[in-house]
């Protein structure tokens, strides 16, 4: 969505966007990077670098948040494009942050606020959180865990069946 700089600055939601804007852009992190689309104000686009001493420490991992209309009276949508083995790859994820819980969010939160959080939810439990995988200390998403279990348990019966007649 291209505005005019006369359209900005007679729309709150258009000027608190830009505002953010400048502010990730002047100040970079070392930790992530985020911009809205040139062509869509509204969507941004993150890269995040993994949480140091946890599974994630790695990875640099892609992502997209959808501002409402209303930003910031209502939360944004997170998803992740990257697979990361904590979050499903381009699902909405359901956080205190997020759209999934807009009577947890604050409008003095932003995009900077939100990504920092993000990054920190890496390395908590899903506990069935919409969007996220459950993990073992090791980082793997349990159903992935459950499943290397149940092929080694097949493949030794197998090997068993095949070495002993048993």
């Amino acid at each position: 969505m291209a505005t005019t700089p006369q359209a900005a600055s007679k729309s709150p939601t258009i000027r608190r966007i830009l505002r953010e804007a400048a502010e990730i852009s002047n100040s970079p992190s070392a930790d992530y990077t985020a911009e809205p689309l040139e062509s869509d104000l509204f969507e941004w686009h993150f890269t995040l670098r993994g949480v140091p001493n946890s599974p994630y420490s790695e990875g640099v991992y892609h992502g997209r948040i959808v501002l409402p209309p209303t930003y910031p009276l209502r939360p944004p949508s997170f998803r992740f494009m990257t697979p990361n083995g904590r979050f499903e790859a381009n699902r909405e994820i359901c956080l205190s942050i997020s759209g999934h819980h807009e009577e947890t969010w604050q409008p003095a939160w932003g995009i900077r606020t939100a990504i920092v959080a993000l990054r920190s939810f890496m390395i908590t439990d899903a506990k069935g959180q919409l969007g996220g995988y459950d993990t073992t200390e090791a980082g793997v998403p349990v159903w992935l865990d459950r499943l290397i279990v149940a092929l080694v348990v097949m493949l030794s019966a197998l090997v068993l069946k095949v070495l002993f007649g048993v």
